[in-house]
């Protein structure tokens, strides 16, 4: 597989193509903890859990600076001591290669 996290997100159109959910489960090996669930369209989700309420902020920011570098912006939910980060592609109204592109880049902020 690529590495997900060398790669840059491309501008995401109306007519950019979906994943096949058959790549799913190849996308996700590398991913770990990541699933995709089902809100009327297909999500990439993954909770955090942090001992304390400034990690959970200090990795919100964290991906708040990620997302506007690749100009692709997720769902944060921050509590304290865990940040919920979801990802997908709202003019598709599914996933594109950037969630993943994107939720490989997440990781690499927590390690």
């Amino acid at each position: 597989m690529t590495d997900l996290t060398k790669q840059k997100c491309e501008a995401c159109t109306i007519d950019a193509p979906l994943v096949d959910k058959k790549r799913f489960a190849e996308l996700l090996k590398d991913l770990d903890g990541w699933e995709i669930i089902y809100e009327d369209i297909n999500i990439l989700s993954k909770t955090y859990s942090f001992d304390n309420y400034e990690d959970s902020v200090k990795f919100a920011t964290d991906i708040a600076k990620l997302a506007e570098d690749e100009d692709h912006h997720p769902s944060i939910l921050l509590e304290w001591g865990s940040v919920r980060v979801q990802w997908w592609s709202h003019k598709i109204k599914g996933l594109h290669m950037n969630d993943f592109i994107c939720a490989a880049k997440t990781e690499t902020l927590i390690s």
